[in-house]
């Protein structure tokens, strides 16, 4: 099973550690998403399943997430930029498409 590309992993731990520094209303991020960044920053191997999931919760945010791109906002503010860098976005789009290419 692969593990997760150095980028995505240290993006992360970064989330992780801004998050824990944010008040209670601005941390971002679901049970599943905080099991997932702590996957990625751990270096775990990633299921084919956790692959695919990555590539969904991707689709569903990644508009979200470049319209708060547009608007200058950051991690530390919380939001959707917070919650995709829990699951290693931007750095681990490409090496998910990637992976998942044939399966």
């Amino acid at each position: 099973m692969p593990v997760a590309p150095s980028s995505a992993r240290k993006i992360a731990r970064k989330a992780l550690d801004i998050r824990k520094d944010l008040p209670k209303s601005r941390q971002a991020g679901t049970a599943v998403g905080l099991a997932r960044a702590n996957q990625l920053a751990n270096g775990d191997n990633l299921s084919l399943n956790t692959l695919q999931r990555i590539k969904s919760f991707i689709a569903r945010h990644e508009l979200n997430y470049r319209r708060a791109v547009q608007q200058g906002k950051s991690m530390e503010e919380g939001g959707v930029m917070l919650a995709m860098a829990l699951w290693g976005y931007p750095g681990i789009k490409s090496w998910v498409d990637e992976q998942l290419k044939g399966k």
